[in-house]
């Protein structure tokens, strides 16, 4: 929000430190000390287990970005194991060659084990195949690399088979073709395919192939055109804007249309494929409405919404600044005069969650901090829009959860949204090191995705955190005013159903009026078809759904879908193929429903066998 004051002095809030002794609280906090783990290299062996109805993927490459591209796999819902032994790649009937195919990243009898698995029914699917001899297999004369293409656009037939029915997901960019000088602008790199035999799935802009496809036998082979684990580290990493088209309010789907690409292969490939569904129950999207309170008449405000959300059957979450500072940003609001406003919040059904200390521009240029910091002492101080002295990364995390979690003694804060979406690359790790679980940090045009996904550490694509990134699609600075925006994001909200995504619904409560109408109108016209929810609900049964193995085996006329769910969860849906009929599940007594792409599974913990027929 834009400051409305514009007095750096410090005043320390000692209402709050009151209300902290006659609750019991320690008047100082928190006690203990944050430590930030180093990072620890992820291991493709930590993804290797799993049977051969999976999809595998061979993986040439070690130092390649297979990290990300395992998440997003696992976002997308399909189950995969990753190998370096071609003999047990080919136990699968689909398999992905990631990142290359060259001679020398694969051996001799790889190569030649590899063109004939496809004429014996497999389906192979290579990433960057730039030599080896295979480009007969894949139906092409010669690939070119490239930094000067910009754009790739699906053929008629393709975008009807992947489902890809809107413009935004028929033409995808790789740069921004208006940057385009005489020096050449460099867009992301690929590799185009030259005199495809068959009709190629997509093109550039530049006539070459950027899928090619090829019927080999009984089986299918298709070439694709650049680095899958690098464009989705990419866009996980927040690293590049240049593919996207809009930063916020729009449909951005390029990671998307990518992994929905390679489920389809994967289900065509494998007759008992089994993926998991990306929103809970039956329903077709995942909607979070969320609300930043970073100014002083943002509290009452945000009553007047949390009543609206309890009588329409819906919660949100409230990211609530920590501000005991007057600063160049604004006045102290979080004192004991609106404590009961902040609690009244949780007494209708949101959830209370983080948005610092600060709120400052310049977030993502702070130390991380020592891992002491605690109230009252912590002094972050906006003197101009741009400098902030005396904070640090961690005590904006550990200081802010801390008076959070002391409006509700017993709370838990799990989820984080900074001010400005300023974005330390250490965040990942340092949210994790504090305590909180889910991010709303970014939007979904940086990301290149409207699904959640894994933040990696430094969100650098090759070592893990267990913090979920729930990307904003929607935001209320944008003009015109936001009821005047509905139409729109309704149509990206349909455009993100079509295919199981999530909408985040960023509303500063500064005003009511035409930002409830929006949040009214929206609610009104997607109840009946999407999920509504907070953004620590949703991530709580994100991350279990992310944990679930899948595997599939096959006994004469029984086809057994075996899980293995380390955390519950409930309502897991499961696409499956539409000749199958559920008979019975191992335990017994496994409630399952039909839904309009396979099953929803209810209350699933440990280890569970669906039987179907």
């Amino acid at each position: 929000m834009p400051s409305r004051r514009r007095v750096a002095t410090v005043a320390v809030c000692a209402p709050l430190l009151l209300a902290a002794r006659s609750a019991g609280a320690p008047v100082a906090g928190p006690l203990t000390t944050t430590r930030v783990a180093p990072a620890v290299l992820a291991s493709w062996h930590e993804y290797a287990t799993g049977g051969p109805s999976r999809l595998a993927v061979l993986l040439t490459d070690t130092t390649a970005l297979w990290l990300p591209l395992a998440h997003g796999l696992r976002s997308i819902g399909v189950p995969f194991v990753i190998t370096r032994d071609y003999h047990e790649a080919l136990r699968h009937r689909v398999v992905l060659v990631y990142p290359t195919i060259s001679g020398l990243a694969l051996p001799a009898d790889a190569i030649r084990a590899l063109t004939r698995y496809p004429q014996d029914g497999g389906t192979l699917i290579a990433d960057q195949v730039v030599g080896g001899g295979m480009a007969s297999t894949f139906g092409f004369a010669d690939v070119l690399p490239s930094r000067t293409r910009y754009t790739l656009r699906f053929a008629a037939p393709a975008s009807a088979r992947f489902g890809l029915v809107d413009d935004r997901e028929t033409t995808l960019r790789l740069g921004d073709p208006a940057a385009k000088t005489s020096t050449p602008y460099h867009a992301f790199p690929s590799y185009g395919y030259t005199a495809p035999v068959e009709p190629p799935l997509a093109v550039y802009d530049d006539g070459s192939a950027a899928i090619t496809q090829r019927r080999v036998g009984a089986g299918h082979a298709y070439a694709l055109g650049i680095d899958l684990g690098f464009l989705i580290g990419t866009g996980y990493g927040g690293h590049d804007e240049m593919m996207s088209r809009a930063y916020s309010n729009g449909f951005e789907p390029a990671i998307d249309v990518w992994l929905r690409i390679i489920r389809r292969l994967y289900t065509d490939g494998e007759p008992s494929a089994v993926t998991l569904g990306t929103v809970p129950g039956d329903r077709a999207l995942s909607v979070m409405l969320t609300h930043d309170i970073d100014y002083t008449r943002s509290v009452e405000n945000a009553v007047g919404y949390a009543e609206w959300e309890q009588q329409a059957g819906i919660a949100s979450t409230f990211y609530i600044q920590t501000k005991y500072i007057k600063d160049w940003n604004d006045d102290v609001f979080f004192d004991d005069a609106e404590r009961p406003a902040m609690q009244r919040l949780k007494a209708l059904g949101g959830e209370l969650a983080s948005h610092s200390v600060a709120h400052s521009r310049s977030f993502a240029e702070f130390p991380i901090g020592t891992g002491t910091e605690q109230y009252p002492s912590y002094h972050p101080m906006v003197v101009t829009q741009m400098h902030t002295t005396g904070g640090t990364v961690l005590g904006e995390l550990r200081v802010s959860r801390y008076l959070v979690e002391s409006l509700e003694p017993g709370d838990r804060v799990t989820a984080f949204r900074p001010g400005h979406l300023a974005e330390p690359r250490a965040l990942p790790q340092a949210l994790a090191a504090t305590g909180y679980r889910y991010s709303s940090s970014t939007t979904a045009g940086t990301s290149l995705t409207h699904l959640p996904f894994a933040l990696d550490y430094d969100r650098a694509g090759v070592a893990e955190t267990p913090i979920f990134e729930f990307p904003i699609t929607i935001e209320d600075e944008a003009k015109p005013e936001m009821d005047q925006r509905l139409p729109q994001a309704l149509d990206v909200a349909r455009a993100i159903a079509r295919y199981g995504g999530e909408v985040v619904i960023l509303i500063h409560p500064n005003v009511l009026d035409f930002k409830l109408r929006f949040e009214q109108g929206f609610v009104a016209a997607m109840k009946e078809t999407a999920w509504f929810g907070t953004v620590s609900h949703f991530g709580d049964w994100w991350s279990a759904r992310n944990a679930v193995a899948c595997d599939v085996t096959t006994d004469g006329a029984t086809t057994t879908v075996h899980l293995s769910a380390p955390q519950a969860i409930d309502s897991l849906p499961l696409a499956i193929p539409s000749t199958w009929h559920y008979v019975a599940s191992i335990p017994a007594g496994a409630v399952v429903t039909p839904s309009a792409h396979g099953v929803v599974v209810r209350h699933v913990v440990g280890e569970l066998r669906l039987e179907f027929r």
